[in-house]
């Protein structure tokens, strides 16, 4: 299970740990697609936006998620590559303590305060009860993909990324078949897709365990391990926190504008809702490479391999920015049909390509920013990343989206282009930054 990401070819390294990464980010991504696509087969705008919102909300407390076991993850990588079995075990024992507790405390708060999110993001009132059932059933599932991340997050910080692909391989079939069988056969609406997404998440979870017990697994993890303990806990936190307080801000960011257009009516909900979708498939790239960056670089920074780690970056950033180029020219010519197979609605559609043309550019920049995020909680200084977000938030993102509707309410093109702009701002800090941590590096190795 255990592998070395310091030695050999870094471009190989990158596509051999990539590629499966990427497939397990495809899998999970196509959780959502499924029940919007299967949704706008049985059912009408209310239940389309009833879905894509409240999909994008457990987007947000997933990626979340995601970005707080960062942390176990990264401090993995690092003993990984100094070699400290002990150090490795010790870590993970502590993820796991760690997210146990959490796990609880969000699935309590969430369902508490249900009705008060599916209000706060003003959802149509034609899809407010369709919305609440659905984020009602997944936030009591929420345990389960706490589970599958941490587990995910703990074979990819032991340079493992195969093992997390089969575990959520055969989930993902079952939730397309469900998907089918609970909004189709049974007419659930939006409670069919819920249901359906839960019992796929129990299942990969089911899955890794049973793989994770007959596995001829390296590592060994004692009770004494799950101990929390204080300095390994704050080193986990410490980089988690900032990254999933990042990731958190980049959501409320996305379910403000979901705001913005939910007030100007439930087609142009539906058009955001389902372009928002196709961002976040487009977006497993730079998502990918971020996670990839962080576990290679990390091993290579626990080696003390900092050139090499620097290498990382750059030929990641390289391999995501090339994509995302080439997806944001692509679509220019492809966003109708492409966003005609979620919705026979014209209105919806037209609406849904003047926000798409412009926002796929944002899959250029972010996948420049996403690298260097990778690289910047590889080296422990994860906090880099979480400014740099809030700045294009705050400065570009938000106002961008608000003027646009209101100076340009005729057209979604404008409101569509505040995404990319504010990532191009992120990528600007991000090799700031990391020339002048380059420079403090050089510095200090000439005075030894």
């Amino acid at each position: 299970m255990e592998k070395n990401l310091t030695e050999g070819s870094v471009f190989k390294n990158i596509l051999k740990f990539s590629l499966p990464f990427l497939l397990s980010y495809f899998l999970q991504t196509l959780y959502g697609l499924a029940d919007l696509f299967i949704a706008g087969q049985f059912n009408g705008a209310d239940v389309i936006s009833a879905v894509s919102i409240g999909s994008q909300i457990m987007h947000m407390i997933t990626v979340m998620i995601v970005g707080l076991a960062m942390g176990g993850t990264v401090l993995i990588g690092q003993a990984v590559g100094a070699k400290d079995s002990k150090r490795v075990s010790v870590t993970i024992g502590n993820t796991i303590s760690l997210f146990v507790i959490a796990a609880f405390i969000i699935t309590f708060v969430l369902l508490v305060c249900c009705r008060k999110i599916v209000n706060l993001v003003q959802t149509p009132v034609e899809s407010v009860e369709e919305t609440v059932s659905y984020l009602k059933i997944c936030f009591m599932g929420i345990p389960f993909i706490v589970a599958y991340n941490v587990i995910a997050s703990i074979y990819r910080g032991l340079g493992d990324s195969k093992s997390p692909m089969f575990f959520i391989a055969v989930a993902c079939v079952i939730n397309i078949i469900l998907d089918v069988v609970f909004m189709g056969a049974f007419s659930l609406k939006a409670k069919g897709a819920a249901f359906a997404t839960v019992l796929a998440q129990t299942l990969s979870v089911a899955i890794s365990f049973f793989y994770m017990s007959k596995s001829k697994n390296p590592v060994k993890i004692s009770f004494s391990d799950l101990k929390l303990n204080a300095e390994c806990a704050g080193s986990i936190l410490k980089i988690g926190v900032p990254v999933c307080c990042q990731d958190g801000f980049v959501q409320v960011s996305f379910m403000i504008i979901t705001v913005i257009a939910n007030r100007r009516g439930v087609d142009v909900a539906a058009a955001v809702g389902i372009v928002e979708k196709i961002i976040c498939f487009l977006f497993l790239v730079p998502s990918t490479m971020l996670s990839t960056v962080s576990s290679i670089a990390a091993q290579n920074i626990g080696a003390g391999l900092f050139e090499r780690a620097g290498k990382t970056l750059w030929t990641g950033t390289a391999i995501a920015g090339s994509i995302g180029l080439a997806f944001a020219l692509i679509f220019q010519f492809i966003s109708f049909p492409v966003l005609s197979l979620f919705t026979s609605d014209e209105t919806v559609v037209n609406l849904g390509v003047q926000y798409l043309k412009s926002y796929v550019f944002d899959c250029f920049f972010a996948a420049v920013h996403f690298s260097f995020s990778g690289y910047f909680c590889a080296l422990g200084k994860s906090f880099i990343s979480f400014l740099h977000n809030c700045a294009s938030i705050i400065l570009v993102r938000i106002p961008g989206a608000y003027f646009a509707a209101e100076f340009f309410p005729d057209t979604l093109f404008p409101m569509g282009a505040a995404a990319p702009l504010g990532s191009a701002l992120s990528a600007a800090i991000c090799v700031a930054a990391y020339f002048i941590i380059s420079r403090k590096r050089s510095a200090a190795c000439s005075c030894q």
